[in-house]
């Protein structure tokens, strides 16, 4: 029996410090592959002495790994911002972050407040902004160029030249175009069913303007290569690409808001080395090293003053197509209630089948 015992212990004392992040010269850190360059984790090990050990994975396995030590393992996560309230409050494996251990002064306002405001659980934030990126309109502004908002995919002055895909973004899109905004909506079904259902009608009456509905993104820069599309829904690293090789197609942050997705770190609720995860978060958003990452991933930070410090050529991205004003005017997207999919899926289904 006390050999039995001696057994259980090892194995339970095997299976805790595999879960455990390990020490104080040691930082467990969940993240996407790119998040954490070889060249700031050494200079990170040089200021602190702390070794970053980094686990690549994705959002779904990211809340599984979790899920399945309850919160222990890691000292760092990053997952979107969308995914963390209702996952927090239903399985526990985050903890409250604790802004006054952050330097809010590196992070951009509205960032902060929209992460501050997605992560809310119990009355408390459970994450602080990272990377972010967004789409709204690829232009070809020498053919269409009083092309500026949404509503251009609409708009007859564009027939046949017009492209987007038959997805979730394109309907809320339109709606913030319309002057509506489908986020506050998100609490009543009944209300955004009928929001989606008027988008959906205007859809279906343009119709015939829309040269394709993209799947490929590769075919839809093609098309604006070759000048088959003047206007689409996209991301803006695909116009930047195009930028790069056509100065006359370029991304254009649409005026009533690009829809933005930003990537976080977020404290795991059994971390061991919460001190150290501090201190990285706070790294990573110090301006210099924020701009070391955006060179390599072409992604935007949230670090206050990383613009500045960009490469020209990626610098010119974000200071063209993302004055201040239209980074404050992201529509950053909150997490989405399950019941919403179903009602955006029967309007995209009504569209695709309309003549």
């Amino acid at each position: 029996m006390k050999k039995v015992c001696f057994y259980v212990l090892l194995i339970s004392v095997f299976i805790f410090t595999a879960w455990g992040a390990a020490t104080a010269d040691e930082l467990a850190l969940l993240t996407w592959k790119g998040y954490a360059p070889k060249v700031l984790v050494e200079k990170f090990k040089k200021e602190t002495g702390i070794d970053v050990k980094v686990t690549y994975t994705n959002n779904e396995e990211m809340i599984a790994k979790l899920r399945a030590t309850r919160g222990a393992g890691f000292d760092l996560a990053q997952p979107s911002q969308d995914r963390i309230s209702s996952v927090q409050a239903k399985y526990k494996i985050y903890q409250p972050i604790d802004l006054s251990k952050i330097k809010t002064d590196q992070v951009i306002a509205s960032m902060l407040e929209a992460v501050k405001k997605n992560t809310m659980v119990g009355g408390k934030p459970h994450a602080v902004p990272f990377c972010w990126g967004t789409s709204g309109l690829v232009v070809n502004k020498k053919l269409a160029p009083d092309a500026k908002d949404y509503s251009d995919l609409l708009n007859a002055k564009y027939a046949g030249r017009v492209s987007y895909r038959l997805k979730r973004p394109t309907l809320i899109a339109l709606a913030f175009a319309m002057g509506d905004d489908p986020f506050a909506k998100y609490s009543d079904a009944k209300a955004y069913e009928g929001l989606m259902e008027k988008v959906g009608a205007d859809m279906i009456k343009a119709k015939g303007l829309v040269k394709n509905y993209w799947t490929n993104g590769d075919a839809l820069l093609q098309s604006m290569r070759s000048n088959e599309v003047y206007v689409a829904m996209a991301w803006d690293g695909g116009g930047w690409k195009l930028f790069a090789e056509n100065p006359d197609i370029d991304f254009v942050a649409p005026e009533s808001g690009a829809l933005g997705w930003i990537d976080t770190f977020a404290l795991p609720a059994k971390a061991k080395n919460v001190d150290g995860a501090y201190k990285w978060i706070n790294f990573m958003l110090r301006p210099e090293n924020a701009a070391v990452f955006t060179n390599m991933e072409k992604y935007g930070t949230a670090s206050n003053g990383a613009v500045k410090l960009l490469d020209a050529d990626v610098k010119g991205n974000f200071e063209r197509c993302f004055p201040q004003k239209d980074i404050d005017n992201v529509k950053w997207y909150p997490p989405v209630p399950a019941k919403l999919e179903g009602i955006e899926g029967k309007i995209l289904d009504k569209v695709k089948a309309a003549k």
